[in-house]
C-alpha cells in the first residue's frame, strides 16, 4: 500500500440553504427545459419537461368531474370514447393557452415549507396484511389519459388513493397526498399526467428513508418503463411519448438523487448517493444498471456536464472497493462492470479525462489509487491468493501442484482477456482516451525501473501479478500488427526515443554508448509525431523488462532463497538434541524453526504461484512473437536494411549506425533473456513460435561484438544458442540445433562467431573473467558439437588455419591454455578427495576436525566436478578438431606446447602417481579415467601423422617418458578401450617418437654448448628463425614470439604494445646459425667416422 499517498478525497460538503435554493431552483427549471436526448427526440416533439403536452379531449364529457377520493374506482376506470378523426398526433404537439389544468411549478424552498403530509411509503412488497387487489382490466377503447394515469401509476407504483395500498400483483404503491392536494385545489382530475410527473416522482422519492438509496426505488422504475416501452406494437396513439418523458424524468431524477440528494429533502451520503452498487448487479435486475440506462445517460453528455460526475463517481466507487479485494474474493462483477460500461466510447473518454485515472502517487499506489489500478491488481500472485492455492506447500505431491497451476492459469487467462478486451475499447473510444490510456501505461513501468535493481525493495515497487497482468495486456495491444509477415515492422519508429517519448530511458544503460554520450545525443529532438504503433511497441518492451523480466528473476531468487532455508532448517534439526533437554532453550528453539518453516512455506507458495502465472504457454508463446518482432526490427537498425527472416544480411555490418549505440540495452537483453527463460522451461513453446531471426540475431552480434559494449550481454548471446542445442521431445537437436546445422547464413558465419567470441572472452574486464570464461567456452564447445557432422564446418575451420592464421593460432592457443589448467585444477583435486576420505574414515577425529574437513572435502568434491566436466569437453573439442586439422595443430608456433599438454596428462593418467587419481565415486565427478586416457590416445593418433609432432613430444624434457607409452598401451589392451588396428597404431608411433628422441640427443650431442649469439633468450634453446623486436631491440626466434604474442599482445622485455608484423626478421644472422650448425654436425660426423675408423683399425 501506498504509504506516502491518501486516497481519494471525501465529496465536498453541501451548500449553504441560500445556494441550495439557488441549485434546486435552476435543476427544477432544467427539468422543466427540453432535455431529451438527441438520440430519442421526435422530429415533432420538443416538449418541456415540467409542462408536456397533454391531449385536449374531444368533447366535455371525456373529462370526468372531481369526485371524493373515497369513491374513485382507480381499478375500473370508465372507457373513454375517442375520436376517429382527430389526429392524436396533433394533440401532442398542441396546447390550449387557456388551459386551466397546468399546474403550477414550486420553488425549491417554497416546496420545503408546505405542510401537507409525507407521501407514504414503504419497501415495494406486499406483506402479509394487504390483500393485493386483482388486476384491472384494460379496456379495448382505453384513452390516452386513462393509459396515461394508468401506465405512470404502474410504472412508478404510486398512487393518489389512500386507501389503495397495493396494485393488482400485490406491489406496495406509495401515496402521494401532497400531488393529491394539489389537484384538488386546482380542481383538476385526480389522476396522474406527464405534466405532474415531475412532482409525483420527487414526491415519491421523497418518501425513501433516509438510510436507503433513492435509487433503490427510480433504478426498478426504469426497468418496468423500458419494458413497457418494448411492449408497444404498431399504432401506439400517443402513448410511446408518455413513456418516453417518464423515461427522461426518470433518468433526470436518478441523476439528482447522486448528484443532487438535498432536492429530495435528504443530505449527502456517499454510501446511498452512488450508482456503484447497482454497477455491480446483474443488468436484468430491477437495481441492476441495464445498457438502455447507460444509453440514456451517455445521450446527455454534451447537455448536462451532472452525468459524466455521476458515472465516473461509479467507476471511481467499483475502483476504491476493488481495491481492497484479491481474486479470492467476488471480484468478477466488479470487472463485468467496468466491460458494460467500456462499451460506450464517450463513457470511457470521461473516465479517461477525470483526475482519478492517473493520480501522483508512488509505484505501489498506482495499483491501488488509479482507476484501473485495482482491476490490474486483481491476480493469483497476490500472497492470500497464493496461499489458498497451495496451503501445504512443502508436503504438496508434484501432481498436485501442476493441478493447482493449471486452474489458477485458467482464472489469471479470463481475468487477462477481459482486462484487454476493457483496454482495447480504451484506446479506441477517442483520441484523449488512448493518450491517457497509454499514459497511464507509462507511468506504471517508468514508476517501476528499480524492480531491475539488483536487491529490488517490493514495498516500494509495483507487485509481480499487477505487472504480469500490465505486460500481457500490451502484448495483447500488439498482436494486430504482430502478422507472420512482418509486414508492419517498419512502421516501427526508431525517433520515436528522440521525440519527448512517453517511456523514459535517459537512465537506462545503452548498448555502445557511455551515460555522457547518452545524454547529448537525446538532446536533440526529431521533428514529428510518432505512431500508434511505435507507441505501444515501446511500452511493451519497457513492461517485458520491468514487468516480466524481472518476475522471472524474482523467481530465480526465489530457487535460492528456498535451497538456502530448507539447509538452513536441516541444520536447525541437527542441532536439536542439544537442546532436548532444557525446556526453556527447546522452546526457543521450537519457535525459531517455526518461523523458518513460516517464511519457507510463504516462500514455496510464492515460488509455486509465479511458476503457475510464467510457464502459461499461452502468454509466452504471445510473448515469443512480441519478441521476434523485437528481433527483426533490431536487426533492421543494426544492419540499415530492411531485413525479414526470409532475407539474409551480409556479415561483419560495416558500420554501427549511431542511433544503435544509443538504444536501451534492454532491448537485446530482453529478447535472449525470454527466448532462454521459455526455451529451458517451456521449449515446446519455442519449437512453433521461433524463426530464423534468432539464429541471425545471435551470429550478426558475436560477429560485430564491437556493436554491444556489456560482455555479460554477448555472452547471452551464446546461451541462447547453447539453449537453443537441447534436446526437445523428438528434435534431438533442440529448436535451434537443425537450424544452426544446415542454414547457409550459419554455415558461412557461425563457426568464425563462435571461435572469435571464445578469442574475446579471456579478458571481458570484470573481476570474474577467469571463471566467466570456462562456463562461456563450454556453452560454445557444446553447440559446435551439434553442428559438426555438418562438414561445411570442417572445411570453414580448415580454411580460417589457412587464410586467417594468426586468429586461427589464438584460437588454438587459448583451446590449449584451457585444456592444461582445467585439466591440472581437475586432477590435483582427486589426491585431496582421496586423502580426505581416507582421513574421514578414521574413528579418532573429533567432531569439529570432521567437520572441518567434511567441509573441505564438500568444496573438493564442487570444484572437482566443475573442473573436469569442463576438462572433458575441452579435450573432446580437441579430438575433434585434430582428427580434421592435424596440420593446423602442428605449426610450429603451437606444436612444443601441444605435446607437453599431451605428455603431462598421458604422464598423471598412468604414471607413477595415478593411483592418487582413485577416488571412492569418480562418475559423481564426472571423471573415467580410461574414457579419458582413450581421448588423449586418440589426439596423439590424430597428431602423430606430423613428423613435426613426433619431434616435439620426443624434445618434451619434461614429461616424456617412453614407460608412460608402454603402461598406456597395456591399459588399453587390458580393458578393450581401443581396436587391435588402433593398439598397432599406439605402437609404431611410441617406436617413431623413441627413433626421434635418439636422433635428437645425437643432434645435441653434436652441436654441443650453444652460442649465446644464438640462443633464444626466453627459451634458452637454438634460434631457428630469429627476428628483432622494434622497441626492446631484443633478439628471438620467431616462433618463440608469436608464441607468446597468442597469449600476451606485449614486449615480453619492455611491456610495449607488439604485434607479430613489427618483428624484423634477421637473415644475416640466421645465415651464421646455419652455418654454425652444419659445421658443428659435420665435425661431429666426422669425429664420429675418425672414431669409428680408430676402432677399426685397432680391432686389425
Amino acid at each position: 500500500m501506498d504509504n506516502d499517498q491518501q486516497p481519494p478525497p471525501p465529496p465536498p460538503e453541501a451548500p449553504d440553504k441560500e445556494k441550495m435554493d439557488q441549485i434546486r431552483r435552476r435543476r427544477l427549471e432544467k427539468l422543466a427545459g427540453t432535455t431529451t436526448p438527441k438520440t430519442e427526440q421526435l422530429a415533432d416533439a420538443g416538449n418541456s419537461a415540467s409542462s408536456p403536452p397533454t391531449p385536449a379531449p374531444s368533447t366535455p364529457q371525456n373529462v370526468p368531474e372531481p369526485a371524493p377520493a373515497v369513491k374513485i374506482n382507480i381499478s375500473k376506470p370508465a372507457p373513454t370514447p375517442t375520436t376517429p378523426a382527430e389526429n392524436p398526433f396533433a394533440k401532442l404537439t398542441s396546447r390550449s393557452s387557456n388551459d386551466t389544468n397546468t399546474p403550477t411549478t414550486v420553488s425549491a424552498s417554497e416546496a420545503k415549507s408546505l405542510k401537507r403530509p409525507r407521501a407514504e411509503s414503504d419497501e415495494q412488497t406486499t406483506t402479509p396484511s394487504t390483500q393485493p387487489r386483482k388486476p384491472a382490466a384494460v379496456p379495448a377503447t382505453e384513452s390516452l389519459e386513462d393509459y396515461t394515469h394508468r401506465i405512470l401509476g404502474h410504472v412508478f407504483r404510486i398512487t393518489l388513493e389512500p386507501n389503495v395500498k397495493v396494485d393488482g400483483q400485490g406491489h406496495r404503491l406509495i401515496h402521494l397526498p401532497n400531488l393529491r392536494g394539489e389537484l384538488e385545489e386546482e380542481g383538476a382530475p385526480i389522476r396522474f399526467s406527464s405534466d405532474r410527473l415531475d412532482s409525483a416522482i420527487l414526491e415519491a422519492a421523497s418518501s425513501i428513508p433516509g438510510k436507503r438509496s433513492i435509487l433503490d426505488y427510480l433504478l426498478p422504475c426504469w426497468k418496468r418503463i423500458t419494458k413497457e416501452t418494448k411492449k408497444l406494437r404498431g399504432y401506439v396513439n400517443g402513448k410511446d411519448v408518455v413513456l418516453k418523458e417518464a423515461k427522461r424524468l426518470c433518468m433526470s431524477n436518478c441523476i439528482f438523487a447522486v448528484e443532487m440528494p438535498e432536492l429530495f429533502s435528504r443530505e449527502p451520503n456517499p454510501l446511498t448517493d452512488s450508482l456503484t452498487p447497482y454497477l455491480l448487479n446483474e443488468a436484468g435486475e430491477d437495481k441492476g444498471i441495464c445498457p438502455d440506462f447507460l444509453v440514456e445517460a451517455v445521450s446527455r453528455f454534451e447537455e448536462d456536464d451532472m452525468v459524466k460526475g455521476m458515472l465516473t463517481k461509479a467507476v471511481a466507487g467499483l475502483s476504491l472497493q476493488l481495491s481492497n479485494m484479491t481474486m479470492n474474493d467476488n471480484y468478477k462483477p466488479y470487472i463485468n462492470a467496468l466491460k458494460q460500461i467500456s462499451q460506450f466510447a464517450p463513457l470511457l473518454t470521461a473516465i479517461a479525462e477525470d483526475p482519478l485515472f492517473q493520480m501522483a502517487t508512488s509505484a505501489p499506489g498506482i495499483e491501488k489509487h488509479t482507476l484501473l489500478g485495482p482491476f490490474f491488481r486483481i491476480s493469483p500472485l497476490q500472497a492470500s491468493v497464493s496461499k489458498e492455492y497451495f496451503l501445504s506447500p512443502k508436503t504438496m505431491h508434484e501432481n498436485s501442484v501442476r493441478t493447482a497451476q493449471e486452474a489458477m492459469r485458467l482464472t489469471l487467462q479470463a481475468h487477462q482477456r477481459d482486462l484487454l478486451d476493457i483496454v482495447n475499447l480504451f484506446v479506441r473510444a477517442s483520441p484523449s482516451a488512448k493518450n491517457k490510456t497509454l499514459d497511464w501505461f507509462a507511468y506504471i513501468v517508468n514508476s517501476n525501473h528499480k524492480r531491475r535493481a539488483l536487491r529490488p525493495d517490493p514495498a516500494q515497487l509495483s507487485s509481480d501479478g499487477f505487472l504480469m497482468n500490465v505486460t500481457v495486456v500490451l502484448d495483447g495491444l500488439c498482436e494486430p500488427f504482430m502478422d507472420s509477415t512482418f509486414s508492419k515492422v517498419s512502421r516501427i519508429e526508431v525517433d520515436y526515443l528522440r521525440r519527448k517519448p512517453r517511456v523514459a530511458i535517459a537512465e537506462e544503460t545503452k548498448l555502445n554508448a557511455d551515460q555522457n554520450a547518452s545524454d547529448e545525443f537525446y538532446k536533440t529532438e526529431v521533428p514529428g509525431t510518432s505512431n500508434f504503433i511505435s507507441e505501444v511497441f515501446f511500452l511493451t518492451l519497457a513492461a517485458h523488462h520491468y514487468g516480466s523480466e524481472a518476475t522471472n528473476a524474482t523467481l530465480k531468487n526465489l530457487d535460492k532463497d528456498i535451497k538456502y532455508l530448507k539447509g538452513k532448517l536441516e541444520e536447525m534439526e541437527a542441532e536439536r538434541p542439544k537442546v532436548a533437554g532444557d525446556p526453556f532453550n527447546l522452546a526457543r528453539f521450537e519457535e525459531t524453526l517455526k518461523r523458518y518453516n513460516e517464511v519457507l512455506e510463504k516462500a514455496m507458495q510464492q515460488k509455486f504461484a509465479i511458476e503457475g502465472v510464467v510457464f502459461d504457454k499461452q502468454m509466452q508463446t504471445k510473448s515469443i512473437l512480441f519478441m521476434r518482432y523485437v528481433t527483426v526490427w533490431l536487426l533492421r537498425v543494426a544492419s540499415k536494411t530492411d531485413y525479414t527472416p526470409d532475407k539474409t544480411i551480409k556479415l561483419p555490418l560495416t558500420q554501427e549506425p549511431e542511433i544503435f549505440k544509443f538504444l536501451p540495452e534492454y532491448v537485446l537483453e530482453d529478447i535472449v533473456s525470454n527466448f532462454n527463460f521459455v526455451n529451458r522451461f517451456i521449449p515446446d513453446v519455442m519449437i512453433s513460435a521461433v524463426g530464423d531471426e534468432v539464429m541471425t540475431l545471435c551470429i550478426t552480434f558475436l560477429t560485430n561484438s564491437d556493436f554491444i559494449k556489456n560482455p555479460y550481454l554477448k555472452a547471452k548471446l551464446v546461451s541462447l544458442l547453447f539453449h537453443g542445442t537441447w534436446q526437445v521431445y523428438h528434435r534431438k537437436k533442440g529448436v535451434l540445433g537443425d537450424t544452426l546445422t544446415g542454414s547457409k547464413f550459419a554455415n558461412d558465419y557461425l563457426l568464425h562467431a563462435l571461435m572469435k567470441f571464445y578469442i574475446e572472452v579471456e579478458s571481458t574486464g570484470t573481476h570474474t573473467q577467469f571463471y566467466d570464461k570456462f562456463n562461456i567456452r563450454f556453452e560454445i564447445f557444446q553447440v559446435i558439437k551439434c553442428i559438426w557432422d555438418n562438414d561445411v564446418y570442417k572445411q570453414k575451420l580448415a580454411q580460417e588455419s589457412k587464410t586467417n592464421t594468426e586468429f586461427f593460432l589464438r584460437f588454438v592457443n587459448l583451446l590449449l591454455n584451457d585444456v592444461t589448467y582445467v585439466l591440472d585444477e581437475a586432477l590435483t583435486k582427486f589426491p585431496k578427495i582421496h586423502d580426505l576420505e581416507r582421513e574421514l574414515e578414521s574413528l579418532t577425529l573429533s567432531e569439529e576436525d570432521r567437520k572441518t574437513k567434511t567441509d573441505e572435502l564438500k568444496t573438493a568434491e564442487s570444484q572437482a566436478e566443475s573442473y573436469m566436466q569442463l576438462t572433458n569437453e575441452t579435450v573432446s573439442m580437441m579430438k575433434l578438431f585434430t582428427k580434421n586439422l592435424s596440420a593446423s595443430f602442428t605449426m610450429p608456433e603451437i606444436v612444443d606446447r601441444v605435446a607437453a599438454m599431451l605428455d603431462y596428462t598421458l604422464d598423471t593418467l598412468v604414471g607413477p602417481k595415478s593411483t592418487d587419481l582413485k577416488v571412492k565415486n569418480p562418475q559423481r565427478y564426472k571423471f573415467d579415467p580410461r574414457t579419458l586416457l582413450s581421448e588423449f590416445v586418440d589426439i596423439y593418433l590424430n597428431l602423430g601423422i606430423s613428423d613435426r609432432f613426433v619431434e616435439a613430444v620426443a624434445g618434451d624434457g619434461r614429461s616424456y617418458k617412453p614407460s608412460n607409452f608402454d603402461a598406456a598401451a597395456r591399459i588399453l589392451g587390458r580393458f578393450s578401450l581401443k581396436s587391435a588396428q588402433e593398439l598397432e597404431a599406439w605402437k609404431t608411433l611410441k617406436k617413431r617418437i623413441a627413433r626421434a628422441k635418439e636422433l635428437e640427443d645425437q643432434d645435441e650431442g653434436d652441436l654441443g654448448e650453444i652460442p649465446e649469439e644464438f640462443e633464444d633468450p626466453i627459451l634458452a634453446t637454438l634460434m631457428e628463425d630469429p627476428v628483432l623486436l622494434p622497441i626492446s631491440k631484443a633478439v628471438v626466434d620467431r616462433s618463440t614470439i608469436r608464441s607468446h604474442l597468442l597469449s600476451d599482445p606485449l614486449d615480453p622485455f619492455n611491456r610495449a604494445p607488439l604485434k607479430i608484423e613489427d618483428v624484423i626478421p634477421q637473415p644475416e644472422l640466421k645465415a651464421k646459425i646455419t652455418a654454425w650448425k652444419m659445421e658443428m654436425r659435420a665435425k661431429a660426423k666426422q669425429a664420429r667416422a675418425d672414431a669409428k675408423d680408430s676402432m677399426d683399425t685397432t680391432d686389425g
